[in-house]
């Protein structure tokens, strides 16, 4: 029984930290990138518009340079891509991505570290990763030394 008590007592936690991350400046931020980003009918049309040359991108790649049109597929999915990422709307709604996402991979290091410095986070994040635990777990001969 304590056992549960326990659990639902860190489930209990666990969500509240949610809640202060959902509630919180960089989420509001993100929420409101989001809707610019959804609603901006330009936006969205570039956003289309690399979708369906990505599409045609991934076929041409299965032949490289010998499909017929692979200059120009190569040279459109760079031009759109760059279009879609200038778009004002498009590079706001990636920087308010990135700094919700900092705080959740800190948050997760934090209770990661919390358990153990053993203990391996998935940030996705190059920083954290480099200063969570071992390299390649132990027995590996990795960065941690306990080979």
């Amino acid at each position: 029984m304590l056992a549960t008590t326990e659990r639902v007592e860190i489930l209990d936690t666990a969500n509240k930290i949610a809640n202060m991350i959902i509630n919180s400046v960089e989420a509001d931020f993100y929420r409101h990138c989001l809707d610019r980003l959804m609603n901006s009918k330009e936006t969205q049309r570039k956003i289309s518009a690399f979708v369906k040359i990505k599409e045609l991108y991934e076929e041409v790649q299965r032949f490289g340079k010998y499909h017929p049109e692979y200059k120009t597929v190569m040279k459109s999915i760079r031009e759109l891509k760059r279009e879609m990422d200038m778009d004002e709307y498009v590079a706001e709604f990636r920087k308010a991505e990135n700094e919700l996402q900092s705080i959740l991979d800190e948050v997760s290091i934090l209770i990661g570290r919390s358990v153990s410095e053993q203990i391996k986070v998935p940030t996705g994040n190059p920083f954290f990763d480099s200063l969570s635990s071992c390299g390649g777990g132990c027995g590996t001969g990795g960065s941690c030394g306990c080979s």
